[in-house]
Formats: C-alpha cells, sequence, structure tokens
C-alpha cells in the first residue's frame, strides 16, 4: 500500500533544508597535493596529458606552496622527474642528500614551515629500469629482500631532509617494517609512515608515468602491484601493515575502488586514505575540454565519494581547483 504520509524529497525541497541533511562533507582539509619537482630555475613544464598540471623547478614550487597554503591546502605529496643521466639499477640517486627531492624539502620547510610534506618511497624515479624495485640481471624478477634496504635508505634520507610524512608505494613484501625500524633507529619516531596499502596494477597510471618519465624499461608491475579483480588480498595487506607500523592506509587508485576503500575502513581504526590518480585526472579534464561534462561538478563528486566511501583524506590532483572553489562559495 502507498503510504503517502511518507516523503523523503520534504528532505531535499530547497538547498538550506539539503545543506542541513547532508551526510558527508567534503572540505580543503580533505585533501594533499600532489607535485611534480625538476632541476633548475624559472620552468614551468606543463603535463600534456593533464591539463592544468604542470612541472616546477625549485624556486617556483616553493611558491606554489605558499599559494596552496594561502588556499588552506595543508598538505602537499613531491614527486621528482629526474633525468636519465642520473638514473643507475640501484636507485642510488634516491638517497643523495644534496638530490632534487632533499633540497626541494628543505626549501619549502624555509619557506613554509607548517606545510606537511609528503615524500614517495620507491626505486622507479631514480632507477635505469623503471621498476619500484631491484630487477635480477639475469631473469627479470623483482628482488623484493634486496630491495628493502634501499627503500629505508631512501626513506631516513627523506627524513633527514624534512618529509613529515613517508609513503611506500613500491608494493615490497615487509617494507613498511622495514622502514618504521630504520626510521626509528635513527631517531625518526615522529616521522609517519602512509603506506600505499592496496596499490593495484591499474591501467589508470599512464599520465603520472608521462610526468616522470618513469615507466618501466621492460616488463610490466604485475608481480607486486595488486591484481584490479581481488579485495580479500587488500584485507590481508591491511593486517601486514597495521602490525609493520603504518601510521594511515592508502587505496590507490580511488574511483574504480571505493568497495576497497569502504571494506579497509571497516576493518581498521587507522585513518584511510586514497589517491585520485592521474588517470583518473585527466578523463575528468578531458571530458570537460569537450564540453561533455561539467569538470569542476564531476570531480567535487568524485572526491565526495572517496569520503562517503569512508576516506579521510585524498591525494587529488584537482586540491587546488576545489581550494579556490572553497574560497570562493
Amino acid at each position: 500500500m502507498y503510504l503517502n504520509n511518507i516523503r523523503p524529497r520534504r528532505n531535499r525541497k530547497n538547498h538550506a533544508m539539503r545543506s542541513l541533511m547532508r551526510e558527508t562533507i567534503l572540505t580543503v582539509d580533505d585533501l594533499i597535493m600532489p607535485l611534480f619537482i625538476v632541476e633548475g630555475k624559472d620552468q614551468i613544464i606543463p603535463v600534456d596529458s593533464m591539463p592544468g598540471i604542470s612541472r616546477f623547478s625549485r624556486d617556483l614550487i616553493v611558491k606554489e606552496v605558499k599559494e596552496l597554503w594561502n588556499l588552506g591546502v595543508k598538505c602537499v605529496s613531491l614527486f621528482p622527474a629526474l633525468d636519465d643521466s642520473i638514473k643507475d639499477r640501484l636507485a642510488t640517486e634516491s638517497k643523495n642528500p644534496n638530490g632534487l627531492l632533499q633540497k626541494t624539502i628543505k626549501d619549502i620547510k624555509d619557506a613554509c614551515p607548517d606545510m606537511l610534506i609528503m615524500t614517495d618511497v620507491a626505486m622507479d624515479p631514480y632507477s635505469s629500469d623503471g621498476h619500484d624495485g631491484i630487477v635480477c640481471e639475469k631473469t627479470g624478477e623483482i628482488l623484493n629482500d634486496e630491495t628493502l634496504d634501499i627503500l629505508s635508505a631512501m626513506a631516513l634520507s627523506q627524513a633527514q631532509a624534512g618529509s613529515d610524512i613517508i609513503g611506500p608505494s613500491d608494493m615490497m613484501d615487509g617494507r613498511v617494517g622495514h622502514i618504521r625500524e630504520t626510521l626509528d633507529s635513527e631517531g625518526f619516531h615522529k616521522t609517519q609512515i602512509m603506506s600505499y596499502t592496496a596499490k593495484y596494477a591499474s591501467a589508470f597510471y599512464g599520465p603520472f608515468r608521462d610526468a616522470l618519465d618513469s615507466a618501466p624499461k621492460a616488463g610490466d608491475k604485475k608481480t607486486y602491484q595488486m591484481d584490479p579483480a581481488n579485495l580479500t588480498e587488500a584485507l590481508r595487506e591491511i593486517e601486514l601493515d597495521e602490525a609493520e607500523g603504518a601510521d594511515i592506509l592508502m587505496v590507490k587508485p580511488g574511483i574504480s575502488y571505493l568497495d576497497v576503500i569502504a571494506k579497509m575502513k571497516e576493518r581498521t581504526n587507522l585513518p584511510v586514505a586514497a589517491y585520485n590518480v592521474s588517470g583518473e585526472y585527466a578523463m575528468v579534464k578531458a571530458a570537460a575540454e569537450k564540453g561533455w561534462i561539467d569538470g569542476e561538478a564531476v570531480s567535487l563528486e568524485m572526491l565526495t565519494s572517496f569520503k562517503r566511501a569512508g576516506c579521510d583524506m585524498i591525494l587529488t590532483y584537482f586540491a587546488k581547483e576545489c581550494a579556490i572553489n572553497f574560497a570562493k562559495n
């Protein structure tokens, strides 16, 4: 029987009422802005496959960070784009105290000391092979345990430079525990680890690899990044990262993995993050440029869906645009 006294539309009747009833709130406090760094001065190099996103030289990235801070963005995640001439199979440059990333961290902390800095731990930006771990020269296998010392040395170098949050994105087994032990042994007890707990072998990463020129020279990353078909496997990764000392757990990519985010939130008391990755950003931008969608509305809807699924924070290339829109409204 139709009960005409039950009318959910009463709670949707106008903007004021919808705002009052809103269950999920997205704010600038939820957003982390990824930034790409290059050597040189006065350099802004657009990433063709990511409209609106550029690589910045050290001097200009400091200006960008100050602008983000003034807009309310409180955390940036840094990714260095390096020349092939300083890459090798053991990612030696990753622990150089005078490397591009380390110098940029110090520049930002000098100019904007309260801005939180997150840094990526994986070999691929520094590796001549383009993989996240050491490649066996004989077999082509990605060597897990042999990679851990390199990742830990990289993380320590980043912490020494001033990084607040270490982000292991490599997906080697045991890397969170290895990095935590190294940081603690050197007195960096306060440095957090945001583990890429469920990082999938996704087709959404293409524009990011363009930005860093970090695609694998041979093979793919399917032996260490997760199969997109799997959810239960992510639950196992949650247990391991918690036990090894992670402070924050992340799912990457985001929009196609909302079920993983929701299940992770159910299974952990740690904060949960998502990475709204380059391919997700590029698709929205491309469709918006064609006039097929309202890009601003779609990006806000997408980010709100991450929050609704359970995210406490979101790494997104939309962070600056959203912050500007929030400031206007």
